[in-house]
C-alpha cells in the first residue's frame, strides 16, 4: 500500500513529498527544500526538520532522497536530509548537462564541480526501477522543462515534478538552458498516455485566481481541463503558446543562488579563506560602466 504526505513550502510554492510502504517501514522523499532568505542570506531547515520529525515520529528509515530535476526556485535539503537520515540521493543522469551550462555560468572551477553527477549517490535513467521496503519507483525521462526532468511513478501515483501543473496552471516555462517545447510536448504526451485514473502529483501550484491550494489531479482530468495542452492540442499549437508565453515570464528570484546549490547535490559552495560562504549573480550588463 502506497502512503503519502505531503509538505507545502509557501515561499516557493513547493509541495514536496514522503511516500513510504507503512508505519515503522521504509521512505523516499521527493523534492525537499531549504529555507533561504535572499534579502539576508540567511539559509535554516525548518521545512526539512518538519519532514525528519514525520520520519522519526512514524519509525520510517529514509531510503531515497530524490529529485524530479535541478530546481531554479529553491534549494535543495538533499544533502541536509542524507547527514541527518542516511539514504540515497538521486537525480536524471541529465543533471551533467545542467550542471555543465551553468559550471560555465558561474565560472565554477574543476575543482570544485566536476559536472560529472558525482555529487550524487545515483544517475537515474529513464525505465530504471529502484527499490524501498515492499514498493518500488518506476522512473520516466520527462525533459523539456529542463533537460534532466524525471518523473517517478509509483504504483498508480506519478510524482510530475515541475512538467505539469494542476489544470488551471497549466504546465512549466521551458525557456531556462535546455528547455525546449517540442519536448515538453512529447513528455506530456508520454504522461498523459499514463491510465486515465493514475494520480498526478505537483511539485508547484501557485493558487490561480487565488483559490485554495491544491495538488493532486488525474491524467484523465489533466488531458480534459488543462489550459495548456489536452487531447486535442497539436505540437505546433503547444510550442507557439509555450513561446509566446515563456517570453513575458519573469526569472524567478531564487534562480541563481537555487541552481549553484542543486547542481552541487544541495550542497553549499566552498567557503572563502575567510570561512565565509557566497553565491554568485552574474552581472547581464555593466550599465554603470558601458565599455568604451
Amino acid at each position: 500500500m502506497v502512503n503519502i504526505k505531503s509538505f507545502y513550502h509557501a515561499y516557493s510554492s513547493t509541495i514536496s513529498y514522503i511516500v513510504f510502504d507503512k508505519l515503522g517501514g521504509h521512505a523516499i522523499i521527493i523534492d525537499s527544500v531549504l529555507d533561504f532568505s535572499l534579502s539576508s542570506g540567511k539559509i535554516w531547515s525548518e521545512f526539512a526538520d518538519n519532514q525528519i520529525a514525520f520520519l522519526k515520529k512514524n519509525k520510517l528509515t529514509l531510503d531515497w532522497i530524490l529529485e524530479t530535476h535541478a530546481h531554479a526556485d529553491h534549494l535543495s535539503a538533499a544533502h541536509y536530509l542524507k547527514s541527518e537520515l542516511g539514504g540515497q540521493t538521486a537525480v536524471s543522469a541529465g543533471i551533467t548537462k545542467v550542471q555543465q551550462t551553468f559550471k560555465q555560468i558561474f565560472n565554477i572551477s574543476d575543482q570544485e564541480l566536476l559536472a560529472t553527477g558525482d555529487v550524487f549517490d545515483v544517475l537515474l535513467s529513464s525505465e530504471q526501477v529502484i527499490n524501498f521496503g515492499q514498493l518500488s519507483v518506476l522512473v520516466l525521462a520527462t525533459p523539456g522543462h529542463t533537460n534532466d526532468g524525471l518523473t517517478y511513478l509509483v504504483e498508480d501515483n506519478a510524482f510530475i515534478g515541475d512538467t505539469l501543473f494542476m489544470p488551471d496552471g497549466g504546465t512549466a516555462r521551458c525557456d531556462f538552458p535546455g528547455g525546449d517545447a517540442s519536448t515538453l510536448f512529447d513528455s506530456i504526451k508520454l504522461i498523459h498516455n499514463l491510465p486515465e485514473e493514475t494520480k498526478l502529483w505537483v511539485c508547484h501550484d501557485y493558487q490561480p485566481n487565488g483559490r485554495q491550494l491544491n495538488y493532486t489531479t488525474t491524467v484523465a482530468e489533466s488531458k480534459r481541463d488543462n489550459i495548456h495542452i489536452n487531447g486535442k492540442t497539436s505540437k505546433a499549437e503547444f510550442i507557439q503558446l509555450r513561446q509566446s508565453r515563456d517570453e513575458n515570464l519573469a526569472v524567478p528570484e531564487l534562480l541563481y543562488p537555487a541552481l549553484q546549490v542543486n547542481i552541487r547535490g544541495g550542497k553549499l559552495p566552498s567557503a572563502e579563506p575567510s570561512e565565509q560562504v557566497f553565491l554568485k549573480i552574474p552581472i547581464k550588463q555593466n550599465l554603470f560602466y558601458p565599455e568604451k
